[in-house]
């Protein structure tokens, strides 16, 4: 599942193509994606219409919050995508066919400035639509943790304490923290020198600010790379990510360390396939 890095770094490769577009045409071919809830009072609609999807719009600033992107026209409205598993949203220049016309569930048609194509094989993702972005911070990412890019020490700390899960576990959970996933859970513990099966709220305050500090390092890290590739994810101009060049220890169980190395450990944790190394990163219980 693209993460906040691989989110970030797609709102920036859209912001030129997108910023300042008018929506002209929305082309929907599985409402089931999309969720409408145009007031923070009222149910979601049960019918989605083109309008609640920005027809007619002026599109006028990309905005993230952990692993969701929202699109917000100048009039309000705003748009939340959710990539799920296997989602991509891309731009097509005009005059160009579409790179693939296979699961492509929506798209809008800017007129002389192309398309803005939303695909998703597997249908873990969608889209939600509010009348606006206070409503969609109220409503959806009012019950998210604070964003990971910019995490304080402090707050970091408060929000550990007294739990008595794993860190790797409080790490993944995004009412904790938003946008890290399995990829960056593994690489920004190991970077902090921290045991995926360390009970998160008995890291020393001196290890607490390692983490802090790591969290917010491998993640611009990473923005500045496009984000990992695995397996579906592309930026908004269909380029893959290069941090996979960069992971120390996701994907590379069995593989030796490359600090001390000894053989990388592999175990599950959190229900996620974790990498570590025995040897640098403590446990604290």
């Amino acid at each position: 599942m693209p993460e906040l890095p691989e989110i970030d770094h797609l709102l920036r490769s859209l912001e030129p193509a997108l910023l300042g577009s008018v929506v002209r045409r929305v082309s929907l071919t599985r409402p089931d994606i999309v969720r409408c809830s145009l007031s923070r009072t009222r149910r979601p609609e049960p019918r989605v219409r083109r309008s609640s999807l920005l027809m007619g719009e002026q599109i006028e600033r990309l905005h993230r919050h952990g692993k969701e992107l929202a699109i917000v026209s100048r009039g309000g409205a705003s748009v939340c995508v959710h990539l799920g598993m296997s989602g991509q949203l891309w731009h097509c220049p005009p005059g160009e066919r579409l790179r693939r016309r296979d699961h492509v569930h929506c798209v809008w048609h800017l007129g002389n400035r192309g398309r803005l194509v939303f695909r998703d094989p597997r249908r873990f993702g969608g889209l939600w639509c509010y009348a606006s972005l206070d409503d969609l911070i109220e409503v959806r990412w009012s019950r998210l943790g604070p964003d990971a890019l910019r995490i304080e020490t402090r707050v970091l700390r408060q929000l550990l304490a007294g739990s008595r899960r794993s860190i790797k576990a409080t790490l993944l959970d995004q009412r904790v923290v938003a946008g890290i996933g399995n990829i960056y859970a593994d690489e920004i513990l190991f970077a902090a020198g921290i045991h995926p099966q360390s009970v998160a709220s008995q890291l020393p305050p001196d290890r607490c600010r390692r983490l802090a500090s790591e969290i917010r390092r491998i993640l611009a890290e990473a923005v500045g790379l496009g984000g990992s590739t695995i397996r579906d994810y592309v930026d908004g101009l269909g380029a893959v990510g290069s941090y996979t060049q960069r992971h120390r220890v996701y994907g590379r169980a069995g593989e030796p360390c490359t600090v001390c190395g000894q053989p990388l450990g592999g175990l599950i944790e959190a229900q996620r396939a974790t990498v570590l190394c025995d040897g640098c990163q403590e446990l604290f219980l």
